[in-house]
């Protein structure tokens, strides 16, 4: 920003300084109303870049606000300049989360055999048996509840909700 304020204001700084000059040379009214007038527009210059530089930073900060928010919300970390404004915490894994995934990643795969049992069932036409079935279908759907229950609650500590794994 002091890149861009830096010569316009420098142009008004000079006319200023012109202006005063001439006028203790001069010394009559009419040097003096222009230093006086000179002096009016380096101030207000003066304001409005220090009101945008200002208003500039607070712009910046509400959007790395709402920023951290709508990363929050989509589940990926922070910005970067978040440690600046304290206000968002950054998400660590921890072993419970490592065993939650292990557990969630057996669930899955005892799902895919269970499927996997019952198509080779059901590829036997009417020799299929359907005990066979019945009890695949069974324990996909155990499976499928207890890995439901290791997720976590939304709002919660961020530990994962216990659950009970039937082998």
């Amino acid at each position: 920003m002091l890149r861009i304020s830096g010569p316009g204001m420098m142009v008004f700084v000079i006319a200023f300084l012109v202006a005063v000059i001439f006028a203790a040379n001069q010394n009559d009214v009419v040097g003096w109303v222009v230093a006086t007038i000179a002096a009016f527009w380096l101030a207000l210059a003066a304001f409005v870049v220090f009101s945008i530089q200002k208003a500039a930073k607070k712009a910046g900060a509400k959007l790395t606000e709402a920023q951290n928010a709508f990363n929050s919300a989509a589940g990926r970390a922070p910005s970067s300049s978040s440690a600046d404004h304290g206000g968002t915490r950054v998400y660590e894994r921890t072993e419970a989360d490592e065993v939650r995934d292990l557990k969630l990643d057996h669930s899955f795969k005892i799902v895919q055999v269970q499927v996997g049992v019952v198509e080779k069932e059901r590829a036997k036409g009417e020799a299929a048996d359907q005990d066979t079935i019945r009890r695949a279908l069974e324990t996909i759907e155990i499976t499928a509840t207890n890995a439901r229950d290791m997720i976590r609650a939304a709002g919660g500590t961020g530990d994962p909700v216990s659950g009970t794994i039937i082998d």
